[in-house]
This record gives structure tokens, C-alpha cells and sequence, in this order.
């Protein structure tokens, strides 16, 4: 079947398409109700949807906006349904929200930022350049400075500590990209290690960002 990728304003997202979505993944310590979705919808500017024939494979709100002077693609709630295809579905919907970012700020470096509570989360980040927190990189004062910003721009759900970039929830699942791999065995140890100790059913999760190149995003033309 054909996966098709549609990214447009929250303010387009149907009741029938929020019951969808809080469907999408099941039995797992972290789902979202139709109640959370709602909320996300009037929180957020957009939302990219990707399907696999009729079903829905993929969501993630995001909004385009200049977080400190750069421009940045911010990825909130985020799921993928637990299928064989999982991994193009994610890769569908990073493109086109990168897509949208290249078109809104044309010629610019981009930031793609979220947060994360699983490892495999990171494959969302394959084309980004300068990855942060990542294995081996000790994290500048700049680095930290981000993190913060953004941190506070998700109004993170718990306590941020800048030098983990990491969150400490109070109980309340964050508003992750909710991705995780059909063979964990495959994901490096040292990007496991990163989410040591993490409960995300508490809340715990990673800040996370990456520098999309102008050169790369003028390729999604």
C-alpha cells in the first residue's frame, strides 16, 4: 500500500481524526486519550499525518517559529503505530515536516527539536547535523542554552536539569515522540545509555535537537 504524508493546521483536525489518533497505539504504560489529543490540537499549529493506504500510521503535532533568533521545527506529541513499517512511517513524517520548515525559511540552517523517552526515538534524527545529547560529545555552554530554551518552550512536564538535558516528570507521561524500534537488539548500546535510569511512564525524557543543513533541506524540494 501507498504511504501518503499530509502536514496542515490543527485547526483542520476532525473529532473523527483525534479518536483515530488516540487509537493509534494500544496496550502499551503510555497511550494518549481522545481528552490529551484535544488539548495538543488547540496547543498546537500544525500536524502532519501519515498513512499507509486508509490506516494511520503516524501523527505528530509541530509549528514552525523562530525559538532564540533560529529558525526551528518544534515536534510535540508525536506517535508511531507499532507495525513491520514503523521506521518509514517515521521517516515520512520528519520529511514533510522539514519539507515545511525549508519553505518557510528558505536558505537557513533549521533546529528539529522534541522529546524523547525511547532510544529508537532517534532515528528520527538520521539527516540531522550536530545531534544533542549524543554519545562521546560533551555538551557546550551553548548546547545547555538551548536545551533551557527549549525546555521551556515545551513547558516540560516535570524538572529540567540543563547539563542531562534531561526532564525528571512528577508522574505525568511528557509529550514525547513516541517511537520505539522493531528490533531494540539492533539500537547502539551508547544511545541506549543515554536514557539510562528513565522512567518514562513518569515522565522522564530527553530534550533533544539537531541542525537540519540548508543544503539538505533545499534537496526536499
Amino acid at each position: 500500500m501507498a504511504v501518503t504524508v499530509e502536514t496542515k493546521d490543527c485547526t483542520a483536525l476532525s473529532d473523527a481524526e483525534i479518536e483515530e489518533m488516540a487509537e493509534l497505539i494500544e496496550d502499551e504504560p503510555i497511550i494518549f486519550d481522545v481528552g490529551e489529543l484535544s488539548k495538543q490540537r488547540d496547543a498546537w499549529v500544525l500536524v502532519t499525518q501519515v498513512r499507509d493506504g486508509s490506516k494511520l500510521a503516524a501523527y505528530g503535532f509541530c509549528t514552525l517559529e523562530r525559538v532564540g533568533g533560529d529558525p526551528t521545527v518544534l515536534i510535540g506529541l508525536a506517535a508511531v503505530r507499532r507495525t513491520s513499517r514503523r521506521d518509514g512511517a517515521l521517516k515520512a513524517m520528519i520529511t514533510d515536516q522539514m519539507r515545511r520548515a525549508v519553505l518557510a525559511f528558505p536558505d537557513e540552517d533549521v533546529l528539529v527539536a522534541s522529546q524523547m523517552s525511547d532510544p529508537a526515538a532517534f532515528d528520527a534524527y538520521k539527516s540531522l547535523s550536530k545531534v544533542v545529547p549524543r554519545p562521546g560529545y560533551e555538551a557546550n555552554g551553548e548546547d545547555r542554552a538551548w536545551g533551557r530554551r527549549l525546555a521551556k518552550r515545551f513547558d516540560v512536564r516535570g524538572e529540567y536539569k540543563a547539563k542531562e538535558f534531561r526532564v525528571y516528570g512528577e508522574g505525568c507521561p511528557s509529550l514525547v515522540l513516541n517511537h520505539n524500534s522493531s528490533k531494540p537488539e539492533s539500537i547502539k548500546p551508547e544511545i541506549a545509555a543515554l536514557f539510562d535510569g528513565q522512567d518514562a511512564s513518569k515522565g522522564d525524557a530527553l530534550v533533544a535537537f539537531g541542525w537540519a543543513t540548508r543544503e539538505k533541506l533545499a534537496k526536499l524540494l
